[in-house]
């Protein structure tokens, strides 16, 4: 599940209230939203534009989320949970499916796309956790069991004002588990974010 519209560019913070360390530098950060911008418009355009990763660091294997606000309302959102491609790739893909292949929204349009704002998340790989463990704020929670997954990013719980049981709960729903999964077989993974938004 991605963020609400309402909030779009908070900060992650853990359930201490520090926020967390950055690992993306402002120039970083920008880059990586225009990034996003431009790949919509390519699309919109049917125009390439170069995947090359300009550093070391945006070339490592990266999963993220894009998510997309139109006027202040949510607009799409896409990402992917692995790293299995350079994060500077994926942050384009992502951008991509959000304006074009979310199921909830009709595609992306030439006029919104000048008035988009992006969110982007970026991700640390999952990995496995004890139910006591999970921290609301501080991880999103990855709950799979046989062919089933759900997953919900950790600004979720957050706006809905949820404890951890609830957290659970509800990432059971999203993987179409039963909320109690979580206690008797399901696999827990977590992972924490870095979430960064075009200004207001």
């Amino acid at each position: 599940m991605c963020p609400q519209h309402d909030d779009p560019s908070a900060r992650l913070t853990s359930s201490s209230g520090s926020a967390q360390p950055n690992e993306f530098s402002p120039e970083e950060r920008s880059l990586l939203l225009r990034l996003a911008h431009q790949a919509i418009a390519a699309t919109l355009e049917q125009r390439e534009i170069s995947l090359e990763p300009p550093s070391a660091h945006l070339a490592e294997p990266r999963g993220a989320f894009t998510t997309l606000y139109y006027r202040g309302r949510l607009r799409g959102c896409i990402g992917y949970v692995f790293p299995v491609t350079p994060l500077y790739r994926t942050i384009a893909e992502s951008a991509r499916g959000a304006a074009f292949d979310d199921s909830r929204f009709s595609p992306v349009t030439q006029d919104e796309s000048l008035e988009l704002q992006v969110s982007l998340s970026i991700l640390t790989p999952p990995r496995p956790i004890q139910a006591d463990q999970v921290e609301v704020g501080r991880h999103g929670l990855l709950i799979s069991l046989g062919p089933y997954r759900g997953l919900l990013l950790p600004q979720v719980p957050v706006e809905h004002g949820w404890d951890r049981i609830a957290f659970l709960e509800q990432t059971c729903r999203k993987a179409g588990l039963p909320p109690t999964a979580w206690q008797t077989g399901a696999t827990l993974q977590a992972f924490s974010a870095e979430v960064f938004a075009d200004p207001k």
